[in-house]
Protein backbone atom coordinates (compact mmCIF):
# COMPACT_ATOMS: atom_id res chain seq x y z
CA UNK A 1 0.00 0.00 0.00
CA UNK A 2 1.45 3.23 -1.11
CA UNK A 3 2.55 5.71 2.04
CA UNK A 4 2.58 9.55 2.22
CA UNK A 5 5.35 11.48 4.17
CA UNK A 6 4.78 11.37 7.75
CA UNK A 7 3.90 14.56 7.95
CA UNK A 8 1.59 15.09 4.70
CA UNK A 9 -2.09 15.72 5.70
CA UNK A 10 -4.16 12.84 5.11
CA UNK A 11 -8.14 12.90 4.75
CA UNK A 12 -9.90 11.21 7.99
CA UNK A 13 -11.61 8.84 5.90
CA UNK A 14 -8.33 7.68 4.50
CA UNK A 15 -7.06 7.29 7.65
CA UNK A 16 -10.29 5.25 8.83
CA UNK A 17 -9.85 3.07 6.30
CA UNK A 18 -5.95 2.04 7.26
CA UNK A 19 -6.92 1.57 10.55
CA UNK A 20 -10.03 -0.79 9.61
CA UNK A 21 -7.34 -2.37 7.54
CA UNK A 22 -5.22 -3.15 10.63
CA UNK A 23 -7.58 -4.74 12.94
CA UNK A 24 -9.11 -7.17 10.15
CA UNK A 25 -5.61 -7.99 9.05
CA UNK A 26 -4.51 -8.60 12.62
CA UNK A 27 -8.10 -10.37 13.21
CA UNK A 28 -7.55 -13.13 10.55
CA UNK A 29 -5.03 -14.67 12.77
CA UNK A 30 -5.56 -13.73 16.02
CA UNK A 31 -9.33 -14.89 16.80
CA UNK A 32 -12.03 -14.37 18.98
CA UNK A 33 -10.25 -10.97 21.04
CA UNK A 34 -11.53 -8.38 18.71
CA UNK A 35 -11.00 -6.04 21.82
CA UNK A 36 -7.75 -7.18 22.40
CA UNK A 37 -6.94 -6.12 19.09
CA UNK A 38 -8.67 -2.82 19.73
CA UNK A 39 -6.78 -2.32 22.77
CA UNK A 40 -2.90 -3.07 20.93
CA UNK A 41 -4.04 -0.59 18.18
CA UNK A 42 -4.76 1.69 20.53
CA UNK A 43 -1.29 1.43 22.61
CA UNK A 44 0.09 1.63 18.75
CA UNK A 45 -1.48 5.14 17.91
CA UNK A 46 -1.15 6.81 21.14
CA UNK A 47 2.32 6.19 20.78
CA UNK A 48 2.55 4.41 23.86
CA UNK A 49 3.49 0.57 25.15
CA UNK A 50 1.25 -2.67 25.86
CA UNK A 51 2.28 -5.28 28.60
CA UNK A 52 0.33 -8.51 27.39
CA UNK A 53 0.10 -9.99 30.96
CA UNK A 54 -1.76 -13.44 30.90
CA UNK A 55 -0.98 -17.37 31.19
CA UNK A 56 1.06 -18.65 28.46
CA UNK A 57 -0.72 -20.24 25.30
CA UNK A 58 -3.62 -17.47 24.77
CA UNK A 59 -1.75 -16.16 21.78
CA UNK A 60 0.31 -12.87 23.21
CA UNK A 61 3.44 -13.41 20.90
CA UNK A 62 0.97 -14.35 18.04
CA UNK A 63 -0.69 -10.83 18.49
CA UNK A 64 2.64 -9.28 18.44
CA UNK A 65 3.93 -11.04 15.28
CA UNK A 66 -0.10 -10.15 13.52
CA UNK A 67 0.78 -6.62 14.41
CA UNK A 68 4.07 -6.27 13.25
CA UNK A 69 3.19 -7.84 9.83
CA UNK A 70 0.78 -6.22 9.50
CA UNK A 71 2.59 -2.71 10.03
CA UNK A 72 5.26 -3.61 7.61
CA UNK A 73 7.66 -2.68 10.24
CA UNK A 74 11.58 -3.93 10.68
CA UNK A 75 10.08 -7.17 14.26
CA UNK A 76 12.33 -8.35 16.31
CA UNK A 77 11.76 -10.79 18.95
CA UNK A 78 13.21 -11.36 22.11
CA UNK A 79 13.37 -14.04 24.42
CA UNK A 80 13.87 -12.45 27.91
CA UNK A 81 16.49 -15.30 30.24
CA UNK A 82 17.95 -14.59 33.38
CA UNK A 83 21.34 -14.14 31.58
CA UNK A 84 20.45 -11.91 29.09
CA UNK A 85 22.93 -8.91 29.55
CA UNK A 86 21.90 -5.52 28.82
CA UNK A 87 23.95 -5.49 25.33
CA UNK A 88 22.37 -8.38 24.54
CA UNK A 89 19.51 -5.61 24.16
CA UNK A 90 21.16 -2.04 23.04
CA UNK A 91 24.09 -3.66 21.40
CA UNK A 92 27.87 -3.43 22.01
CA UNK A 93 30.80 -2.08 20.56
CA UNK A 94 33.44 -4.20 18.90
CA UNK A 95 37.00 -3.82 17.54
CA UNK A 96 37.60 -4.48 13.79
CA UNK A 97 41.08 -5.76 14.02
CA UNK A 98 40.57 -4.95 9.71
CA UNK A 99 40.15 -1.77 9.88
CA UNK A 100 41.65 -0.77 12.94
CA UNK A 101 38.54 0.93 14.47
CA UNK A 102 35.66 0.05 17.33
CA UNK A 103 32.35 -0.36 15.20
CA UNK A 104 29.06 -0.15 17.10
CA UNK A 105 26.64 -3.25 16.46
CA UNK A 106 23.11 -2.41 17.00
CA UNK A 107 20.90 -5.50 19.48
CA UNK A 108 17.38 -6.08 18.40
CA UNK A 109 15.90 -3.27 20.08
CA UNK A 110 16.73 -0.91 17.15
CA UNK A 111 13.46 -2.43 15.49
CA UNK A 112 10.13 -0.35 15.15
CA UNK A 113 8.24 -3.48 16.92
CA UNK A 114 9.88 -5.02 19.72
CA UNK A 115 8.51 -8.29 21.56
CA UNK A 116 9.55 -8.37 24.62
CA UNK A 117 8.47 -12.15 25.34
CA UNK A 118 8.41 -12.88 29.30
CA UNK A 119 10.37 -9.82 30.37
CA UNK A 120 10.11 -10.75 34.29
CA UNK A 121 12.11 -13.32 33.40
CA UNK A 122 15.47 -11.05 32.91
CA UNK A 123 17.48 -10.00 35.60
CA UNK A 124 16.24 -5.66 36.81
CA UNK A 125 19.17 -4.49 35.56
CA UNK A 126 18.35 -5.64 31.77
CA UNK A 127 14.67 -4.65 32.54
CA UNK A 128 15.96 -0.93 33.21
CA UNK A 129 17.88 -0.95 29.80
CA UNK A 130 14.52 -1.85 27.67
CA UNK A 131 12.44 0.35 30.00
CA UNK A 132 15.10 3.01 29.32
CA UNK A 133 14.77 2.85 25.77
CA UNK A 134 11.10 2.76 25.94
CA UNK A 135 11.08 5.96 27.58
CA UNK A 136 13.76 7.88 25.99
CA UNK A 137 13.24 6.61 22.45
CA UNK A 138 16.92 5.99 22.09
CA UNK A 139 20.13 4.35 23.94
CA UNK A 140 23.32 5.77 24.56
CA UNK A 141 26.18 3.42 24.47
CA UNK A 142 29.55 4.91 24.89
CA UNK A 143 28.69 7.98 24.53
CA UNK A 144 26.97 8.31 21.50
CA UNK A 145 23.29 8.49 21.34
CA UNK A 146 21.31 6.91 19.01
CA UNK A 147 17.18 7.20 18.21
CA UNK A 148 15.05 4.55 18.05
CA UNK A 149 12.73 4.29 15.71
CA UNK A 150 9.81 6.24 14.49
CA UNK A 151 7.87 4.47 15.15
CA UNK A 152 8.78 2.04 17.74
CA UNK A 153 6.46 0.36 19.71
CA UNK A 154 7.39 -2.69 22.93
CA UNK A 155 4.56 -4.92 22.61
CA UNK A 156 5.98 -7.13 26.43
CA UNK A 157 4.36 -10.27 28.01
CA UNK A 158 4.60 -12.03 31.03
CA UNK A 159 2.70 -14.35 33.05
CA UNK A 160 1.38 -13.26 36.45
CA UNK A 161 1.03 -16.62 37.78
CA UNK A 162 4.66 -17.69 37.44
CA UNK A 163 6.53 -16.67 40.57
CA UNK A 164 9.49 -19.57 39.99
CA UNK A 165 12.83 -17.61 37.96
CA UNK A 166 11.39 -14.28 37.45
CA UNK A 167 11.92 -10.72 38.49
CA UNK A 168 8.49 -9.17 39.32
CA UNK A 169 8.80 -5.49 37.25
CA UNK A 170 8.31 -2.77 39.78
CA UNK A 171 6.36 0.00 39.61
CA UNK A 172 8.60 2.68 38.58
CA UNK A 173 8.92 0.55 35.19
CA UNK A 174 5.38 -0.53 34.39
CA UNK A 175 4.47 2.62 34.40
CA UNK A 176 6.61 3.14 31.25
CA UNK A 177 3.71 0.78 29.91
CA UNK A 178 0.74 2.84 28.26
CA UNK A 179 -1.40 -0.23 29.30
CA UNK A 180 -1.82 -3.55 30.42
CA UNK A 181 -4.46 -5.85 28.67
CA UNK A 182 -5.03 -8.95 29.39
CA UNK A 183 -6.00 -11.31 26.80
CA UNK A 184 -8.44 -14.33 28.02
CA UNK A 185 -9.31 -17.09 26.70
CA UNK A 186 -10.88 -17.22 23.61
CA UNK A 187 -14.57 -18.64 23.23
CA UNK A 188 -15.80 -22.41 22.07
CA UNK A 189 -16.32 -21.13 18.60
CA UNK A 190 -12.95 -18.89 18.51
CA UNK A 191 -11.18 -22.21 19.99
CA UNK A 192 -12.90 -24.42 17.32
CA UNK A 193 -11.80 -21.65 14.58
CA UNK A 194 -8.65 -21.59 15.49
CA UNK A 195 -7.69 -25.48 15.45
CA UNK A 196 -9.11 -25.69 12.06
CA UNK A 197 -6.68 -22.93 11.09
CA UNK A 198 -3.33 -24.37 12.25
CA UNK A 199 -4.07 -27.51 10.07
CA UNK A 200 -2.00 -26.46 7.18
CA UNK A 201 0.78 -24.19 9.46
CA UNK A 202 1.26 -21.25 11.69
CA UNK A 203 -1.30 -18.48 9.42
CA UNK A 204 0.64 -15.57 11.25
CA UNK A 205 3.37 -16.26 8.52
CA UNK A 206 1.07 -15.65 5.57
CA UNK A 207 0.34 -12.38 6.11
CA UNK A 208 0.96 -9.19 4.38
CA UNK A 209 1.49 -5.51 5.68
CA UNK A 210 -1.20 -3.49 4.83
CA UNK A 211 -0.08 -0.12 6.45
CA UNK A 212 3.59 1.43 6.23
CA UNK A 213 5.72 3.35 9.34
CA UNK A 214 4.47 6.61 7.38
CA UNK A 215 0.85 5.38 7.70
CA UNK A 216 1.28 4.68 11.37
CA UNK A 217 3.20 8.08 11.58
CA UNK A 218 0.16 9.92 9.88
CA UNK A 219 -2.23 7.81 12.07
CA UNK A 220 -0.67 9.02 15.26
CA UNK A 221 -0.38 12.57 14.08
CA UNK A 222 -4.34 12.01 13.60
CA UNK A 223 -4.61 11.27 16.83
CA UNK A 224 -3.35 13.86 18.33
CA UNK A 225 -5.80 16.25 16.68
CA UNK A 226 -8.92 14.31 18.55
CA UNK A 227 -10.86 16.60 20.18
CA UNK A 228 -10.85 16.36 24.46
CA UNK A 229 -13.76 18.70 26.03
CA UNK A 230 -12.37 20.33 29.31
CA UNK A 231 -15.16 17.93 30.77
CA UNK A 232 -13.53 15.02 30.01
CA UNK A 233 -10.67 16.31 30.97
CA UNK A 234 -11.64 17.22 34.46
CA UNK A 235 -13.01 13.09 34.59
CA UNK A 236 -9.57 12.03 33.91
CA UNK A 237 -8.25 14.00 36.57
CA UNK A 238 -11.31 13.10 38.92
CA UNK A 239 -10.25 9.39 38.45
CA UNK A 240 -6.92 9.79 38.96
CA UNK A 241 -7.08 12.23 41.84
CA UNK A 242 -9.46 9.51 43.68
CA UNK A 243 -7.15 7.01 43.59
CA UNK A 244 -4.57 8.92 45.24
CA UNK A 245 -6.53 8.64 48.02
CA UNK A 246 -8.62 5.49 48.43
CA UNK A 247 -8.50 3.58 51.31
CA UNK A 248 -7.36 0.57 49.66
CA UNK A 249 -4.36 1.86 47.60
CA UNK A 250 -0.99 2.08 49.11
CA UNK A 251 -0.07 3.95 45.68
CA UNK A 252 -2.22 6.44 43.16
CA UNK A 253 -1.98 7.03 39.75
CA UNK A 254 1.25 9.30 38.93
CA UNK A 255 1.13 11.90 36.40
CA UNK A 256 2.14 10.64 33.60
CA UNK A 257 -1.06 8.10 34.25
CA UNK A 258 -3.53 10.88 33.84
CA UNK A 259 -1.56 11.73 30.79
CA UNK A 260 -1.34 8.30 29.64
CA UNK A 261 -5.27 8.01 29.96
CA UNK A 262 -5.63 11.56 28.48
CA UNK A 263 -3.63 9.83 25.03
CA UNK A 264 -5.29 6.21 25.11
CA UNK A 265 -8.51 8.32 25.23
CA UNK A 266 -7.97 10.30 22.12
CA UNK A 267 -6.64 6.99 20.05
CA UNK A 268 -9.75 5.18 21.41
CA UNK A 269 -11.81 7.55 20.20
CA UNK A 270 -10.20 7.37 17.09
CA UNK A 271 -10.70 3.33 16.72
CA UNK A 272 -14.41 4.49 17.40
CA UNK A 273 -14.58 6.74 14.12
CA UNK A 274 -14.96 9.53 16.00
CA UNK A 275 -12.82 12.84 16.20
CA UNK A 276 -13.74 13.85 19.54
CA UNK A 277 -13.99 11.77 23.09
CA UNK A 278 -16.46 10.88 25.09
CA UNK A 279 -16.86 9.96 28.82
CA UNK A 280 -17.39 6.12 27.58
CA UNK A 281 -13.50 6.03 26.25
CA UNK A 282 -12.60 6.89 29.76
CA UNK A 283 -14.80 4.17 30.82
CA UNK A 284 -13.39 1.53 28.86
CA UNK A 285 -9.72 2.55 29.27
CA UNK A 286 -9.25 3.45 32.83
CA UNK A 287 -8.82 -0.52 34.02
CA UNK A 288 -5.96 -1.31 31.45
CA UNK A 289 -4.41 2.58 31.43
CA UNK A 290 -4.41 3.31 35.62
CA UNK A 291 -4.77 -0.43 37.08
CA UNK A 292 -0.82 -1.41 36.64
CA UNK A 293 0.22 1.74 38.04
CA UNK A 294 -1.42 1.19 41.41
CA UNK A 295 -0.07 -0.43 44.66
CA UNK A 296 -2.79 -1.89 46.70
CA UNK A 297 -2.03 -2.38 50.56
CA UNK A 298 -2.55 -6.28 49.87
CA UNK A 299 0.13 -5.97 47.81
CA UNK A 300 2.35 -4.31 50.00
CA UNK A 301 1.65 -6.47 52.22
CA UNK A 302 2.37 -9.83 49.82
CA UNK A 303 -1.13 -10.15 49.00
CA UNK A 304 -3.00 -9.97 45.34
CA UNK A 305 -1.61 -7.02 43.14
CA UNK A 306 -4.95 -6.70 41.22
CA UNK A 307 -6.18 -2.91 41.59
CA UNK A 308 -8.59 -3.75 38.95
CA UNK A 309 -11.69 -3.64 40.92
CA UNK A 310 -10.24 -0.54 43.35
CA UNK A 311 -10.62 1.17 39.42
CA UNK A 312 -13.81 -0.11 38.62
CA UNK A 313 -15.31 1.26 42.43
CA UNK A 314 -13.79 4.50 41.76
CA UNK A 315 -15.57 4.89 38.03
CA UNK A 316 -19.02 3.64 39.46
CA UNK A 317 -18.47 6.56 42.65
CA UNK A 318 -18.12 9.46 39.87
CA UNK A 319 -20.00 11.81 38.80
CA UNK A 320 -19.84 11.15 34.99
CA UNK A 321 -20.10 14.64 32.54
CA UNK A 322 -22.75 15.01 30.28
Amino acid sequence: MPSNGPHAARPPRELTALLGALQANVGKVFLGKPEVVRMACVALLADGHVLLDDVPGVGKTLLAKALARSLGCKFTRIQFTPDLLPGDLIGVTIYKAQTSEFVFQPGPVFSEVVLADEINRATPRTQSALLEAMQERQVTVDGNTRPLGPPFLVIATQNPHEFEGTYPLPESQLDRFLMRVKVGYPDREAERAILTQHRSGEPVEQLEAVLQPGDVLALQNHVRSVRVEASIAEYVLDLVGETRKHAELALGSSTRGALALYRAVQAFAVTAGRDYAIPDDVKALAEPVLSHRLVTRSWAAGGHPDAGPVVREVLAKLKVPT
